[in-house]
């Protein structure tokens, strides 16, 4: 590794901390979440959801429209995803707002978040920052960890709110917690870099590893190079060779160079232990080195 100081070496990860407020990262399948997984038909609203998962979307829009007309905030946000996805329909998320608006009025939490997410990225809505942090703090205010981190993302950049540190990691915290990557790996960097924390690279290194574990090939990424470089945790080429690994397979493009620099430094047997390592991770989801072996 470099000789640069610890703070230059983890700079070489070009992607900084991640603001994904936009309604894509909002909207990747409310309907599932609403209860489709192992759904078993039980009523209209019930039949509407396994035709929707069965890709029959008339027939989810015939049984979901009258009852999203008679207030049912379930079935509203059901045709919000359909509309802002066209399936089915002409996509037009002018009216997927419309129908995110009836069930965020009722206090529907996702419809809260993704219609701040909406008002973020200006799609279906005029672009309004400050009506975007108002819904996410709508759904925050419930628990809502997307929206508690989104939130959090405005706070960090002063948009639609004062720019606060403080209250950007308290936000990332409440999300983090719940198991939200995107602000475990936020709040990875506020602790590295000190923002609205005291700088504390172990705590980084802790909340990297959170993100990483639930497989977000940056924190992964970041996490190999805290280990190679012994930042916040005890130097350990294994368990950075298995994280660049890891960060690879996922898709992050410079982590196989990082891993074959680091390989470099190890063994034939400290390799395979890694590789092992990695193996065993995809297989769980949960690895068993980390500098814990």
């Amino acid at each position: 590794m470099s000789s640069r100081s610890a703070n230059s070496r983890i700079d070489v990860y070009s992607g900084g901390m991640i603001m994904n407020c936009s309604l894509q990262a909002s909207v990747a399948a409310p309907i599932l979440a609403l209860g489709f997984a192992g759904l078993v038909a039980a009523g209209p609203y019930e039949d509407g959801l396994l035709a929707y998962g069965l890709g029959d979307y008339a027939t989810a829009l015939r049984i979901l429209r009258p009852l999203a007309d008679q207030g049912n905030a379930d079935a509203q946000i059901s045709l919000a995803v359909i509309y802002a996805e066209g399936q089915g329909v002409p996509k037009d998320l002018a009216a997927a707002a419309r129908w995110y608006q009836r069930a965020a009025d009722q206090g529907h939490v996702v419809a809260q978040s993704d219609l701040g997410a909406m008002y973020y990225s200006g799609e279906g809505v005029p672009q309004d920052y400050l009506a975007a942090a108002n819904w996410y703090r709508k759904a925050a205010d419930q628990g809502y960890a997307k929206a508690q981190f989104s939130l959090g993302s405005l706070y960090e950049n002063g948009l639609g709110v004062p720019k606060d540190p403080v209250a950007a990691r308290s936000w990332y915290q409440k999300a983090g917690y719940q198991g939200n990557d995107l602000a475990q790996f936020n709040l990875g960097f506020m602790y590295r870099d000190g923002k609205g924390v005291p700088q504390d690279y172990a705590a980084a290194a802790s909340w990297f590893r959170m993100s990483a574990d639930r497989g977000n090939r940056e924190a992964q990424m970041v996490l190999g190079l805290m280990y190679s470089n012994g930042e916040g945790v005890p130097q350990d080429y294994v368990a950075a060779h298995m994280w660049f690994n890891l960060s690879g397979a996922g898709g992050y493009t410079d982590a196989p160079q990082w891993r074959d620099a680091v390989a470099a430094k190890m063994t034939p047997a400290q390799i395979a232990e890694a590789q092992r390592l990695a193996r065993e991770w995809k297989a769980s989801g949960s690895p068993a080195t980390g500098g814990e072996r």
